[in-house]
């Protein structure tokens, strides 16, 4: 059923809430993926001046921005305020002494990116990073994300395809028909909704990055410290048995290679923008005959 696959947005936080001060230590494909999309910003010839990281995080991500664009604004949105405080560096002792309007700081907000709390056509970009596999309505949170951006903004974001955890799902479904991973989308599904919602120029790729480890442990360990909890509605509600979890581990057992587990993630990137209003491609006397001017 499609309902075992929605996500409970309060266990969510929930989760991100308790691994916040954990993520960093075991966020390595994630600070990866953020390397990888800042690399493909050195193709697009784009200097915002207000910037919305969706999904901060700890704040990797906005640092690195606010070194790539130093004289850019950025507002940081997480669900998840642990995060924040995570992410929030002290300010410095020269700053403080600064007028505000003269502080170079960011703005951190608590929110939803399916429901942002951030006023129309506010910012030149938008970045996000392996957040928005977290929507339960991918096309509610494209909208929004159209909704802030200007005018020729471009949304930048990296979520994860089907493939991804396809031994630890395939280990679970040897045993039982409950929901233990959540569900993610491909990638010609996620351009077609950036077009539906009204983007231009979509571009979409996607890679494989697989992590090893030494037990089925370490994977879930390292899940659990990042708040990548399964937070569906059709997971198991008790706990699994010691048979059945034994099964699920010699299972995942007889895919060991070179004497490693492997954990596979499909990994999707994407931008888009958001197009210019279409009477301003017109010529100023066209525009002046239809009343427009």
């Amino acid at each position: 059923m499609i309902y075992d696959h929605i996500l409970d947005k309060r266990q969510l936080r929930q989760a991100f809430e308790r691994a916040a001060a954990s993520y960093d230590q075991s966020a390595v494909l994630q600070r990866e993926v953020c390397e990888r999309m800042l690399s493909r910003l050195d193709y697009i010839k784009y200097a915002p001046d207000q910037i919305l990281d969706m999904g901060s995080g700890t704040g990797y991500g906005s640092r690195k921005l606010t070194e790539r664009y130093p004289r850019s604004q950025l507002v940081a949105v997480d669900i998840a305020l642990a995060m924040h405080l995570q992410a929030r560096p002290p300010l410095p002792r020269w700053q403080q002494w600064l007028p505000l309007a003269k502080r170079r700081v960011a703005h951190y907000v608590g929110g939803d990116i399916e429901q942002l709390p951030l006023r129309d056509t506010c910012v030149d970009m938008i970045w996000s990073n392996l957040t928005i596999q977290w929507c339960n309505d991918l096309k509610q949170a494209f909208t929004e994300a159209r909704r802030v951006l200007k005018s020729g903004g471009l949304l930048m974001f990296s979520t994860f395809g089907p493939d991804t955890l396809k031994e630890l799902k395939q280990a679970f479904k040897t045993v039982d028909g409950y929901s233990h991973i959540n569900r993610f989308m491909d990638m010609h599904d996620i351009g077609d909704l950036l077009v539906h919602s009204g983007f231009a120029t979509p571009v979409m790729d996607m890679e494989y990055i697989t992590l090893t480890y030494d037990d089925v442990m370490g994977i879930l360990r390292d899940l659990k410290a990042i708040g990548a909890h399964n937070v569906t509605h059709g997971r198991r509600r008790g706990l699994t048995g010691k048979g059945t979890w034994q099964q699920v581990v010699a299972h995942y057992e007889s895919l060991r290679q070179a004497g490693k587990l492997p954990a596979t993630y499909e990994v999707v990137y994407g931008h888009a923008w958001k197009p210019e209003p279409r009477q301003a491609a017109l010529k100023p006397e066209t525009r002046r005959k239809l009343g427009l001017e």
